[in-house]
């Protein structure tokens, strides 16, 4: 349409004036409680204005968390606002000492009542603009006696273009009104910077921990596919072929040559598929927890490894994967940095922290800045919020210590 523009000042208009209606509404009761005791025949001594002051607050005070969800109801329902209700106090002491509380309470006694007045001032003006703007339509209807001068074509003219003119003004005003409104409610009534940021980091947290508990599934899932399926297949095959070796002794010379090539194949690829199975996720440590996984790479390292594990109870299935991986890499670096005679692996749970610490007595001069394994252990521990440290003095010893929240 050619003359759409003109009609886009009053896009949201309509809903912008019904919120601040129904803020007006929702704003009666709270003044009501405040000026009820100062109707005529009101408290004259001061005892009695002093009650009258702190009864009302206190009643607004008690009435808060009411009162600030009808007003998020009213931003959400009026506006598509959605304002989160801070976070709650665990008792009515803590609930009164808290910063939130009187910010409500600031809102319901002089924020709330200033826009509700400006709302109304907005529907006033709504009204008498409307009733300029058609001044050609009801006059007619008047009474003569009662026209006065508004029977003038010309002046009706001018009457009609500042109430034409008013309505633009009063469509601006309820948006206006209603972003600051909402602006003012999200300040007052929901959560502050500081909790705000906060939920941010714990919802961030909480995400993190869910992408790395589901990377975790699925490396398990993919061991399990490979142990169960392309593992068994190459473990049928090594059997096949040793029997045919057995069973078959009239071969050609060159049949035998391909059929051992082949068996030898298949028992190193069958190794290194082991291997590869292992560092995915070792089904030992699904099936019998972290300390027989520990046990496992304890007994298959070429130095001595003393194992000392002390967990009542087994963490969650992704710190039990960090721990191991974390003694397994720790380990393989032992064996092929350190040029150690032995190692010690301590794995112990304190309150909430799962405490991993591998040493050995080797030549020291380890840096996880170098890009080195320890650099992606460090990685991997800060996923689930641990803290990775490590400590190799030129000369030795090397101890590296990471901590392991088990609430996770």
């Amino acid at each position: 349409m050619q003359f759409a523009f003109l009609l886009r000042p009053f896009r949201g208009a309509g809903r912008a004036t019904a919120l601040l209606a129904v803020g007006a509404l929702a704003q009666l009761p709270p003044l009501l409680v405040l000026a009820l005791p100062w109707l005529p025949g009101g408290p004259t001594q001061a005892l009695s204005v002093l009650a009258a002051v702190l009864l009302p607050l206190a009643a607004l005070a008690a009435a808060t968390p009411l009162l600030s969800a009808v007003q998020r109801a009213r931003l959400r329902t009026r506006f598509g606002v959605d304002v989160p209700a801070p976070a709650r106090a665990g008792s009515v002491a803590q609930w009164l000492r808290a910063e939130p509380t009187w910010r409500q309470v600031r809102y319901h006694l002089a924020v709330g009542p200033l826009l509700a007045l400006a709302g109304l001032g907005v529907l006033l003006l709504w009204t008498a603009a409307g009733v300029a703007a058609t001044t050609y339509i009801w006059i007619w209807a008047v009474p003569p006696e009662h026209r006065y001068a508004l029977t003038d074509v010309v002046q009706d003219g001018y009457v009609t273009a500042v109430g034409v003119a008013a309505l633009y003004a009063a469509a601006w005003a309820a948006t206006a009104l209603a972003r600051l409104d909402a602006r003012a409610a999200a300040n007052r009534l929901g959560p502050n910077r500081t909790e705000q940021l906060a939920r941010q980091v714990a919802d961030l947290t909480e995400r993190r921990a869910e992408v790395v508990a589901a990377t975790d599934a699925e490396r398990r899932r993919i061991e399990r596919d490979l142990h169960d399926g392309a593992q068994q297949r190459l473990v049928s095959l090594a059997v096949n072929l040793g029997l045919a070796k057995a069973t078959l002794p009239g071969l050609p010379d060159d049949a035998r040559k391909v059929i051992d090539e082949a068996h030898r194949e298949a028992k190193d690829a069958i190794e290194e598929l082991s291997n590869l199975v292992r560092g995915l996720h070792p089904a030992v440590l699904e099936d019998r927890g972290l300390d027989a996984a520990l046990s496992g790479i304890a007994e298959r390292a070429p130095l001595p490894v003393r194992l000392t594990v002390d967990l009542p109870e087994r963490p969650a299935p992704t710190i039990e994967a960090v721990a191991y991986f974390v003694v397994s890499e720790a380990l393989a670096n032992v064996v092929k940095h350190a040029r150690a005679s032995r190692a010690d692996v301590s794995v112990e749970r304190i309150g909430e922290i799962l405490l991993v610490v591998v040493s050995d007595d080797g030549v020291g001069g380890a840096d996880s800045s170098g890009g080195t394994g320890l650099t992606g252990l460090a990685k991997r521990v800060a996923s689930v919020d641990g803290t990775f440290s490590i400590k190799s003095p030129e000369g030795g010893p090397t101890v590296v210590t990471v901590e392991l929240p088990c609430a996770l």
